[in-house]
């Protein structure tokens, strides 16, 4: 008899199912699971401070940088975390390098699926490379061309399906089961909140007094990798989530008394563009993360914008959105010190090009 596995439903919780396919597995943790994540079996400061060895041995810690003309616009002090200055441009790369270095012989064999819409696949796509593991990402249709090619670059094989990342990644549950890969999602995988919880060291160490953070939400594995080695480290700096308002399921269970989803999300910063929650990083972020701000579109692009003209750095949507959350969040941060993680710089030109308004920039 097959032994019971856990699938995660539509609503992004678990669910108890059986699978005949040797290779199809959930860590261990995953057994507790059902329907929420227990902190016990979240990761913690250790988690991430071994996660750094099998990080550093690719990349190097990434810049924290003040910026002059940054902190008049926005009237505080403030440092931003250049994560779009990694390998693959994104944080996400911290992540991948952790939990492929820790995969099993068992699961190097069957190969890695994950679903993506770009930076998440690009980690994984580079870190299988490196050890020599089959790669597959399912992405949106119409997904970022940019990133599209990026992680086929990496050796990754990229499927384009379904309307949205949700959609992608209930095909890659389905294709995990039947054909025997690695499921890697991008969210309940203590290891990759370990990963990319190392960026989260690096800003606390460089600048241990901050009082906030503000930090993208998408799946919510970085602002949860942050969020525990704040409450380690500095447990007073506040951590400020960032999403988009045409993406906010999470905002929306994170204020309310039940977790919702969306039938559809409506933003060009893909990196916050999910319609669900999911169990483990839900779960921290309810216990631990301090606030959020929700940007409309407009909002989002006059972040792209400021990372342009005030720290001549190229960020996506969901890169730059901490920027303008921390415009939006006015007048509390005078007299404060703050950080905001530039999650990634992977935009594509035609989006870029909207978001600056190049004919107009040229009058």
């Amino acid at each position: 008899m097959a032994s019971p596995q856990l699938q995660l439903a539509r609503d992004g919780r678990f669910i108890r199912t059986n699978t005949h396919s040797s290779c199809f597995s959930w860590p261990s943790w995953l057994d507790i699971v059902v329907p929420f994540a227990h902190s016990s079996s979240w990761p913690s400061l250790q988690d991430v401070l071994d996660a750094r060895p099998r990080v550093y041995a690719v990349m190097q810690p990434s810049p924290m940088l003040r910026h002059p003309l940054l902190e008049q616009w926005l009237g505080c002090e403030a440092c931003v975390k250049h994560e779009n200055h990694n390998p693959t441009g994104a944080f996400k790369i911290r992540g991948g390098l952790n939990l492929v270095a820790e995969l099993s012989a068992e699961e190097r064999r069957c190969g890695v699926i994950s679903a993506s819409t770009g930076n998440h696949g690009q980690s994984m796509a580079f870190a299988s490379r490196m050890h020599g593991v089959r790669c597959r990402i399912l992405v949106p249709c119409g997904n970022n061309p940019d990133k599209n090619a990026a992680m086929r670059a990496y050796g990754a094989e990229v499927i384009e399906f379904g309307r949205d990342y949700d959609e992608a990644r209930l095909k890659v549950e389905e294709l995990a089961e039947s054909e025997g890969w690695r499921y890697v999602h991008s969210a309940n995988e203590p290891h990759l909140i370990a990963g990319v919880g190392t960026y989260a060291l690096e800003m606390l160490e460089t600048v241990p007094d901050l009082d906030y953070v503000f930090v993208p939400v998408g799946g919510g594995s970085g602002a949860a990798g942050c969020c525990i080695v704040r409450n380690a480290l500095s447990p007073k700096a506040k951590v400020i989530g960032v999403q988009a308002s045409g993406a906010d399921a999470f905002t929306r269970s994170w204020r309310g008394p039940e977790r919702v989803s969306a039938e559809r999300v409506n933003t060009f910063a893909e990196g916050m563009a999910t319609r669900v929650t999911f169990d483990l990083t839900f779960a921290i972020l309810k216990e631990m993360l301090d606030d959020i701000v929700v940007l409309d579109e407009p909002e989002l692009e006059e972040g792209v914008r400021a990372a342009l003209r005030y720290t001549h750095n190229l960020a996506e949507g969901s890169g730059a959105a901490p920027l303008a959350a921390a415009k939006k969040y006015g007048q509390k941060l005078v007299g404060k010190k703050i950080g905001c993680v530039m999650s990634g710089g992977n935009i594509d030109l035609r989006t870029l090009a909207r978001c600056v308004d190049i004919q107009s920039a040229r009058t």
